[in-house]
């Protein structure tokens, strides 16, 4: 019995078609289509509509949220030194955190139907659709549960005063790396480093699809041996 090989179509709600791919999803959704209008995602509105989110939200969003957590350890006692340098040490924790997550979750391998919705939900989208702005950056109300697990982890290695300062150096690095990651993708960059990090995003996007998962910098591809191939790196420098 010969069985028809799904097809997805794209003028309907997407999200509950991919998974039926099944193991032709990862080659489907590894396949860009260049367009600055985004795919619907669901029939429901509200659903739709909470699946938006514009750059300007994030900064908006979070950077009060990271000066107050920043105020919350001087109040506690700490001097502003003390409170820049755990928030350097955020950010630089975040870096890795970055590169983790994007190496070894979003670019999961997937097959089954609900891992298949999951993934192109999480990361799959913006491969399949790059250049989306609406879907681009992290959604505020997805990112503010994540926080949870993410504080408590925190505030089970670092002192009560300290948790603040360090969890807001790592929510810091997070939005930089959205910021950074929306101007890879729709700024126009004319020096480095803006512009030779472009480039290196953009050849993870339409070159070398399991190389390259930093975004805000190459250090961790560096370190774990998962920068493009010379010749490709040649093409960026």
């Amino acid at each position: 019995m010969v069985v028809k090989e799904f097809t997805v179509d794209l003028n309907k709600p997407l999200v509950f078609q991919v998974g039926h791919l099944e193991e032709h999803y990862q080659e489907w959704v590894h396949q860009p289509i260049v367009s600055k209008e985004g795919p619907r995602f669901f029939a429901n509105d509200t659903m739709e509509f909470l699946t938006r989110t514009k750059w300007w939200a994030v900064p908006v969003i979070w950077l009060p949220v990271v000066c107050w957590l920043f105020a919350m350890s001087v109040r506690m006692g700490h001097t502003i030194q003390e409170v820049i340098l755990m928030a350097l040490f955020g950010v630089f924790v975040w870096t890795l955190i970055e590169y983790s997550l994007h190496r070894f979750l979003f670019h999961i391998e997937t097959r089954s139907y609900w891992s298949n919705t999951a993934h192109y939900l999480i990361h799959g989208c913006h491969h399949k659709h790059p250049m989306d702005s609406l879907r681009l950056v992290f959604p505020p109300a997805g990112a503010a549960i994540i926080c949870v697990p993410f504080w408590n982890v925190v505030a089970f290695f670092a002192s009560p005063s300290t948790t603040p300062a360090l969890f807001a150096g790592g929510l810091l690095g997070y939005v930089m790396y959205d910021c950074t990651h929306y101007y890879l993708h729709h700024g126009q960059p004319s020096k480095d480093p803006a512009n030779h990090l472009k480039r290196y995003h953009l050849s993870h996007h339409f070159r070398i699809q399991d190389k390259g998962f930093g975004i805000t910098s190459s250090l961790w591809d560096a370190v774990f041996g998962t920068l493009p191939s010379s010749k490709i790196a040649a093409k960026l420098s």
